[in-house]
Parts: structure tokens; sequence; C-alpha cells
């Protein structure tokens, strides 16, 4: 067996764990640092996944923000297509396994960035080792080696279905419309995309079905049972009436959960939806031993610590992570949920918390919903955004936003404005003094932002 002694090693090579690398290196160009990585895909882009199987990145090659050669060049060390099985906390050591044999670390500090692992329900007749089977016509899409399957598959499908209409499931369902296949998605609940309010969802839902997407909501998944020929699903809707269809390949993404294995069994302690528990500085409650990315759990600046998982925030935690360990006391402040996604032609948007969401975390609050022009309405081609904003009724504080509008209609900054101000506690009347750029043909002299603003004040102010 083989034995490694090292100054830093890092178990995971995606966002987190290369942003650390990156960050400890950087401030201390003399570290040795060392990936332990499953595969041989370093700092691949997964949230790119949809854009390579929709062709629109021609080369998934183009999805790794960096290569190993670059990496390398950084000074940073790789182990490739190493599994590690178990954490030693106490001993400092990490084992794992490779194609030649079994091999041990010793370390000085750990950093953990396993990330998260697909949420699969176990419908009747399904498993999810069937989605491992070199000839499975079922799959996930979380790693490379679930890309490479699913794209394989899509190449000789024509029927497909995807069970989860959330971020990955509309982008997917949008990619294969652009394969030219036939596509049917299914939700469980009674709109698209939950992390946005119905009367946005179905907005979304409206785009997809107008793009020749089969959206199936309100549906309860019975079973889903492959074959050597097709995938049969057989679901009920609201009134228990059972629905079976036959695919030729079938895409789960019904969310994740996080990949917190390695360091339970090491004795670290979970928090937020089972998530790792860490403090500001990315510290678990074990010694010389950190973590960052899709398995932690985060603090909302909102919320305290929640489950959150995100490419923006695995990010900025791997980084924290990565001064920290080189002894730079940096904190990580927080998130305020900032999310978007493209759905052919729309783009939505949201950020803070939704009315709900902020009424169950004690708010008092007050939303309004407004349409504007995304510039001029003189000026060619302006169209139109919804925005709805929900801030707290005693202070004013802006809580939360939601967006839906043209792709090209700007949502994404609008929407960063948004979670600018909420992250900086900023009240709706703030909004208003802000000094936001201005052209006939980009915006208006009043940025929907502010239109959408005064259009708040003037609802808090007929509930008087």
């Amino acid at each position: 067996m083989t034995v490694k002694n090292e100054q830093l090693l890092i178990i995971g090579g995606s966002d987190a764990g290369i942003s650390a690398a990156i960050q400890a290196k950087e401030s201390e160009p003399t570290l040795q640092v060392k990936i332990i990585l499953a595969d041989e895909y370093p700092n691949l882009s997964i949230c790119g996944f949809p854009y390579a199987a929709s062709r629109e990145v021609p080369d998934w090659h183009s999805l790794s923000h960096r290569g190993l050669k670059e990496l390398e060049a950084l000074g940073i060390e790789f182990d490739l297509n190493t599994l590690v099985n178990s954490i030693d906390a106490e001993n400092h050591l990490v084992s794992g396994v490779r194609s030649n044999g079994a091999v041990t670390y010793k370390y000085n500090k750990l950093i953990v960035a396993t990330g998260a692992i697909p949420k699969v329900d176990a419908f009747q007749g399904f498993s999810f080792n069937d989605t491992q089977e070199n000839n499975s016509k079922i799959h996930v899409l979380h790693t490379m080696s679930d890309y490479l399957s699913l794209d394989t598959a899509l190449n000789q499908a024509k029927n497909t279905a995807i069970i989860g209409a959330g971020y990955i499931g509309v982008e997917m369902a949008e990619a294969m419309v652009r394969r030219k296949l036939n596509v049917t998605l299914y939700q469980r609940s009674n709109e698209i995309l939950s992390t946005v309010e119905n009367e946005f969802g179905s907005m979304a839902h409206q785009e997809l079905t107008q793009n020749r997407v089969t959206v199936l909501t309100d549906r309860t998944i019975l079973s889903v049972v492959s074959s050597a020929t097709s995938v049969k699903i057989k679901s009920t809707d609201l009134g228990n009436i059972t629905d079976e269809r036959s695919f030729d390949t079938v895409l789960i993404v019904t969310g994740v959960q996080p990949n917190t294995q390695l360091l339970e069994a090491a004795g670290a302690k979970t928090g937020a939806a089972g998530a790792i528990s860490v403090d500001e500085f990315m510290h678990t409650t074990l010694p010389d031993i950190w973590a960052a990315g899709d398995l932690v759990e985060t603090d909302h600046r909102l919320l305290g610590k929640t489950y959150l998982p995100l490419g923006t925030t695995a990010h900025k935690q791997g980084r924290i992570a990565g001064l920290n360990v080189v002894g730079q006391r940096c904190r990580f402040r927080g998130i305020v949920g900032t999310q978007v996604i493209r759905a052919f032609n729309l783009v939505i948007a949201r950020t803070g918390l939704l009315p709900k969401e902020a009424e169950n975390a004690g708010f008092s609050t007050l939303s309004s919903t407004s349409t504007v022009f995304d510039h001029n309405s003189y000026f060619p081609n302006a169209s139109k955004i919804t925005i709805k904003l929900t801030a707290d009724k005693e202070s004013r504080l802006l809580l939360g936003a939601q967006l839906i509008g043209n792709y090209g209609s700007e949502i994404a900054k609008r929407n960063d404005i948004f979670a600018t101000a909420i992250f900086n506690k900023m009240t709706i009347n703030d909004l208003d003094d802000l000094d936001l750029s201005y052209s006939p043909p980009i915006a208006s002299p009043w940025d929907p932002v502010q239109q959408a603003a005064q259009d708040w004040e003037a609802v808090f102010d007929k509930s008087k």
C-alpha cells in the first residue's frame, strides 16, 4: 500500500475544490497542493451540460473552466481516477483506491469538496443502480460519465422523457427539442420551476408548450420500468387517473442531496438538510478539515443556516476555504439565493425570499407585481418585463424579487441589482436613489428596477 504525505489535500475537483486549490496556491506559492478526483475531468462546468447536449456548446471539452495542463502549470498536483473511501480525522489519513491498488494519504490540512449526488426517488421497478448500467435507458445528469452516456442515448432516441421540472429539467427539455426530439416533462407539483411562484412558472410552462414540449404537472410517478426496447413510465394525476407512456430514454432530475458520507463517517457534524456543518471560515467540526460547495450548509443573509446548492456559492466557499487553510481569516458573508434560467426565449430569475418564505421567516410582507418595458417604449423592439417585489411592511426592507422577460431584456442585470440591494439590507425607497445607466435602446430614465419599486410604494400607500 502506497502512503503519500501531503501538505494540503483536497477531495473533489469541481467548483469548490478547484477554487480552494487555486486560492491556496496563489496565496502561498510554496504550498504543496494535491487534488484527488474520482474521474479524470477536473474543473468541469456541470451547469453547462444542457448546452453541450443542445450543441450550443459544440465541444463538451469547452466545459472545463481550466484544462488539466493549465491547472498543473499553476503547481497543483492531481491524482485522477482515485476513489476515496474513508477519512481518519484523528490520524490525518485519507484512504482510497485506484486501478493499481489501495493508496493512503497523510495530510496536514484537508478540504473536502465532494459536492452533491442526485436525489432519485425510489420509483417502483427502478433503483439508482439502473442508471449505472452501460446499456441503461434511464439516466441522471451529474458527472461527465452521466453526460456522455445520456448524449449517446439521445443520438439514438426519438421520444424522450424528463422527470423533474426544476432548472436542469427545463434546460434539458430545451436541449432535447433543439436535438429534434419529442419531449415529455413530468412534474410532481402543480407547476414547473417551484423556485418561483406559480404565476412565473406558468409563463415558463406556456413557453415550453409553445416549443413542442409536453408538460405534465400534478403527476405522481408510480413506476419507471426499463426493457430492452423502451422505458415505461406509469403515473397518476390528481384525479387518480393512471397514464402509461413509453419512451426511448428517460432522464431523472428530481434534485440533489449533499454528498456527506465521507465526513459523516469521520465524525463531522451535520446541519441544515443533513449537509455538513461549517463555520464562517468553512471549517468543519473536525480538526484541520474544511469543507465547501454542495455538501455543506450555507449562510443565508435573511434565513440563517440553510442548504441551497449553487455553483456560484461553491466557487465563493471554495475561495474562502483556500484562504483560511493558509492562515488568512476570511469570512464567508453569505448568500441571498440568486438564481436565473433561460427557457427558450424567456429568462426567469429570482433572488431573496418568495412571499411565503418571507412570511415563514417572520416578516410582515407586502408584494406588488409590475409589468414594465425593458427600455424606452418608443425605441423599436421594446419588450415587457414582469417583476414581483416582496418587502417588509414595517421596515420597507427589500426581501425578494422575481422577474420574467424575453431573452435579451437584461433580466439577470435587474435581478442582480435586487440581489445587491438585499445583500446590503436596502429598503424599497433606497432603490429610487440608485444611479443606474440609461440610454433609450437599453433602459429608461427610471429603470424597470425603480419602476417596480415605485409601484410597490404605491401599493403600500393604498394599503394604509
